[in-house]
């Protein structure tokens, strides 16, 4: 029986990724809640670029975010979650992942989750949906707020705010929140977002907005409109010698929360610096540096593992590897209803996005692009 194959960028025999015309079809059985797509455009993250040593697995195919049109449908995934054949979605899948092969984006089939996986409004183009709508930013970002660093979301984030109350996380904080039984003109609880003009830091300070917060975010000088238009209200130039101490002094040393989009040494130190004096929340979308962070016990730091919500096991190197995690799940099965109304309601603006031809052979170069940080103004998008 001939084996049928797909077209695929999987892990190469030296640590590399590589462009395969020979690569199997999802195997597996579809199950209840999974949706089979034909993939008509992926979107590239930085994370697709450092999956090398114990997180490279040879043939396994790659990529996270992708959008496409739907094949077959599992029986949950129809009943439940209301999908059908020819569905255009936008979704997120673990590439890379040695316990699913043959699963990840960047391929012309793959198999996802239907609750990882959201419908593409008509006005939307399949390109423009593959780097906004279904990515794995908003995953992340969502999750690090909502749950690691433990904020209300809010009533204009239902229904996450009502379905899922955020965990008590240490220090207590007092959120000062618009809300309609009182008459305070102070300002709202400030967070910061360090990296605000990437995919991570646009989306999070749309979430924070709609959640009520006050935004200041980190950049360089030439992104300053771009942040703003997303919602920031003050900006800082992460570049200037100075940005702590100013953050400090605009917010009178009461700051005590920060989100790190970037997560170097330097993207925490900043963050750590501009914190109050009575310290508060850190929280990463990586690893960060133990170095850093034990010069200030009073900050309590954490970080995020932005697929962990898909719910699955993933056989990741290090720090990633990881169990399954039921409470992850339910996460992002209510937060994909929230993402689906934001949606609707025309509440979110998507990162900007740079359309490219040249398929999975072109992506090959983006990916390389990325490596040597030369991507700037919008996020890499392939049509297939």
């Amino acid at each position: 029986m001939t084996i049928q194959t797909q077209t695929a960028l999987i892990g190469g025999p030296n640590d590399d990724i590589i462009l395969s015309t020979a690569v199997p079809l999802p195997q597996e059985p579809l199950q209840p809640h999974e949706l089979a797509v034909a993939v008509k455009a992926i979107s590239l993250n930085p994370v697709d670029t450092k999956l090398t040593g114990d997180y490279h697995t040879p043939n396994a195919i790659l990529g996270c975010d992708f959008a496409g049109e739907v094949t077959a449908v599992g029986s949950l995934a129809a009943t439940h979650y209301g999908f059908q054949v020819g569905d255009r979605v936008a979704a997120t899948v673990i590439g890379l992942n040695a316990l699913r092969p043959t699963i990840g984006a960047f391929a012309e089939h793959t198999i996802c989750s239907a609750f990882a996986a959201q419908k593409i409004p008509q006005d939307v183009p399949v390109a423009s949906a593959a780097g906004g709508l279904g990515g794995l930013a908003w995953i992340t970002v969502s999750w690090a707020l909502f749950h690691e660093m433990g904020l209300p979301a809010g009533p204009q984030l239902e229904p996450l705010n009502s379905r899922l109350p955020p965990p008590t996380r240490s220090p207590k904080i007092n959120y000062l929140l618009p809300s309609a039984d009182t008459t305070s003109t102070k300002p709202a609880t400030p967070v910061l977002v360090s990296g605000g003009a990437s995919y991570t830091g646009t989306a999070a300070i749309q979430l924070l907005k709609l959640a009520g917060f006050t935004v200041l975010a980190t950049c360089s000088p030439t992104n300053f409109d771009l942040v703003r238009s997303y919602g920031a209200d003050f900006v800082f130039d992460y570049t200037s010698p100075t940005a702590a101490a100013d953050i400090r002094s605009h917010t009178r040393n009461s700051l005590h929360l920060a989100l790190d989009c970037i997560t170097t040494p330097d993207t925490t130190q900043l963050c750590y610096a501009a914190m109050g004096r009575t310290g508060g929340r850190y929280v990463a979308l990586d690893p960060y540096s133990d170095s850093v962070t034990a010069t200030r016990k009073i900050v309590h730091p954490g970080w995020v593992f932005g697929l962990e919500p898909l719910g699955e096991k993933i056989a990741w190197g290090g720090v990633h590897k990881r169990e399954a995690n039921a409470e992850a799940r339910e996460f992002l099965e209510v937060w994909s209803e929230t993402m689906r109304g934001l949606v609707e309601g025309g509440k979110v603006r998507f990162h900007p996005v740079v359309v490219r031809e040249g398929g999975l052979r072109g992506a090959l170069e983006g990916l390389e692009e990325i490596r040597k940080k030369r991507v700037r103004g919008g996020k890499l998008v392939y049509s297939l």
